[in-house]
């Protein structure tokens, strides 16, 4: 609803200056210009996501001083601290960042956007940057148009550059002209009233741009023009850094707990940062005058005085915070809290998620995963177990001798509550991921998806598996029972064997035990399937019922199968580089015959 009556209004508001001032159309078409920089530069910047910036995010964020060392550095470079936050919150909802690291990331970021105050006023005013902009665009667009990834890339990052340079030379140009027609600073307000009025200005500004460079440089050529005071440009720089949560609360709105989490970190941030600057503002203004004094910048120089100001407040506000980090994540946690669902829905797959390659490709693992655990509780369930006994070391097989009865369980309402939506929104979202299926990152989603269905297959093997099992499970027929009791045992130690590799093994030794675990399931299949037909011939088992085990042995060996396949994706971590190694020398089915022949062999000599 604020939505369709806020653009209407900025609509007309701006159609009102275009007709009253020629001199506000330049600036109008210097913000939009700048503003078009920004979004080319953030567009570049996101061609080296693909596993760079999420590599170095998880190496640089193990402690708060990392963390917040990297959003200072990465927002400096790149000057756009909504796209390292829209990142950090895809990290985060993808549970490949602690919360603790995420606002880290996020109060580094607040100090490392001040970088854009200081090259504005340091250099945009006092250089002619439009003609460095010409060159930019032109280099720019040509390498724009390269099928390289890299080279277009970098075409979009001089683009960026070039349209910024534009948009802050029109915006100069434009207040310059400006202040001959119409003064400004005639409506400038004094004190206390003055403060809060301009905050509440820059508030408003940034949060229609959605974007606190823009604001802080329309501020700071203002400034530079003499069209607003020094006074009044302090309290419009504090309102800008509040306006500026918005793009984290919008980013964070398609995100889990976690992504909602951080972005209410970042409103805290910059509500607590805020508040201090305007309590202590004349302080700061002193405590300004000083450093500027010290480090030379003349006395009247107001645009650099701004930039000492914007650095000063916003790391006034790091060193509040940041012994805080901890207690203010034990509030969020107990503020914001992930919401309890009779169908299990997605935890990882998200929005923010779907632009960045990397991060898209631990989003879909984390949540197949997920699948794999939820599974795997149907699987224990439906043979009769329970969780704790078989990840332990107790003796399945006598435990499934002294239950008396085996309960059905619903695979299909189970199925429907906790696999079927997640398999879903995991396919949905790979078809939505929209980078270049040229990309290493392809495979791994093409492996990911080839996991879960094996999963899915699993659970409806045992489907099919449990119909003859709970029969004869809860029958006298005690060959029968005895030969169903050995099945599901094996099963579940497959389960805990696997959960052992799981926990335990790592890269070339995890393909190894899987190769082994694949081996062992091969051989006791075919051990069971041997001492069925001695069973048939003695008659201790019918054929009729035989047959009936034979297909149940069948889908048992399937089920284990499916298991260990899924694992060879889903457990083997590690660099790319070698999963890919450990997943060309895992045995395939011919493989795995030829091995399992030569071991018989073996035990048949004398």
């Amino acid at each position: 609803m604020l939505k369709k009556i806020l653009l209407p209004t900025i609509f007309v508001i701006l159609a009102y200056g275009f007709w009253l001032s020629e001199d506000f159309k330049e600036i109008s078409a210097g913000v939009a210009i700048f503003m078009f920089g920004m979004l080319s530069l953030e567009q570049g910047f996101r061609s080296f996501t693909g596993g760079i910036l999420e590599r170095l995010i998880n190496r640089t964020t193990s402690s708060h001083w990392k963390s917040l060392v990297f959003g200072i550095v990465s927002t400096t470079i790149m000057q756009s601290s909504s796209l390292v936050s829209v990142i950090t919150i895809s990290f985060l909802s993808a549970g490949l960042l602690s919360l603790m690291a995420g606002i880290g990331i996020i109060f580094g970021a607040n100090l490392g956007t001040t970088t854009g105050a200081w090259l504005i006023a340091g250099f945009g005013l006092k250089v002619n940057i439009a003609a460095y902009a010409m060159p930019m665009l032109v280099f720019g667009v040509l390498l724009i148009f390269q099928k390289a990834k890299n080279l277009n890339g970098f075409g979009y990052i001089l683009v960026g550059l070039g349209f910024l340079f534009l948009g802050i030379h029109h915006m100069k140009e434009g207040f310059e002209a400006f202040k001959e027609s119409i003064n400004l600073v005639e409506y400038a307000v004094k004190g206390y009233p003055g403060l809060f009025l301009f905050t509440l200005v820059g508030a408003f500004a940034t949060l229609v741009m959605q974007s606190s460079h823009a604001t802080l440089v329309l501020i700071i050529t203002a400034l530079a023009a003499q069209q607003i005071t020094y006074e009044n440009a302090l309290a419009l720089a504090i309102g800008a850094n509040i306006g500026t949560t918005i793009t984290a609360i919008l980013g964070s709105i398609s995100a889990n707990a976690q992504g909602r989490r951080l972005a209410g970190a970042h409103l805290i941030f910059n509500m607590v940062t805020g508040f201090v600057a305007i309590l202590f503002v004349y302080q700061l203004k002193n405590a300004v005058d000083e450093i500027s004094l010290i480090s030379g910048i003349r006395e009247n120089d107001y645009t650099l005085k701004l930039a000492v100001f914007h650095t000063l407040f916003n790391l006034i506000g790091v060193l509040i915070m940041t012994p805080l980090i901890k207690p203010l994540v034990n509030f969020l946690e107990r503020v914001i809290k992930e919401k309890k669902v009779e169908i299990d829905r997605p935890k990882y797959l998200t929005e923010s998620a779907v632009d960045f390659p990397e991060t898209a490709v631990k989003a879909v693992l984390q949540e197949s995963l997920h699948v794999y655990d939820n599974a795997q509780g149907i699987l224990i369930h439906a043979l009769g177990f329970r969780r704790p006994e078989v990840l332990s070391t107790v003796d399945l097989m006598e435990i499934a001798t002294k239950q008396k009865k085996l309960t059905r369980l619903d695979i299909d309402a189970a199925y429907e509550r906790s696999i079927k939506g997640l398999y879903s929104e995991i396919v949905a979202f790979i078809s939505r991921i929209n980078f270049s299926w040229q990309m290493e990152q392809s495979a791994d989603l093409h492996h990911l998806r080839e996991a879960n269905q094996h999963v899915v297959e699993a659970i409806k093997d045992v489907k099919h598996l449990q119909k003859n099992m709970t029969r004869y499970i809860n029958s006298v027929d005690m060959p029968m029972r005895n030969a169903y009791d050995q099945l599901r045992s094996q099963l579940a130690v497959i389960i805990r064997q696997l959960e052992d590799i799981r926990l335990t093994d790592e890269g070339d030794t995890a393909i190894l035990s899987l190769d082994a675990l694949k081996l062992m399931v091969k051989e006791t299949h075919e051990t069971f399937y041997l001492s069925l037909i001695e069973r048939i011939r003695q008659r201790s088992i019918s054929p009729d019922k035989g047959t009936s085990l034979m297909n149940d042995s069948n889908y048992t060996y399937s089920i284990a199968m499916n298991l260990i396949r899924a694992a060879q994706t889903l457990f083997v971590s590690g660099p790319r580089e070698l999963a890919q190694v450990v997943r060309t020398i895992a045995l395939d089915d011919n493989e795995l015959q030829a091995v399992s022949d030569q071991h018989q062999a073996e035990k048949l000599e004398p």
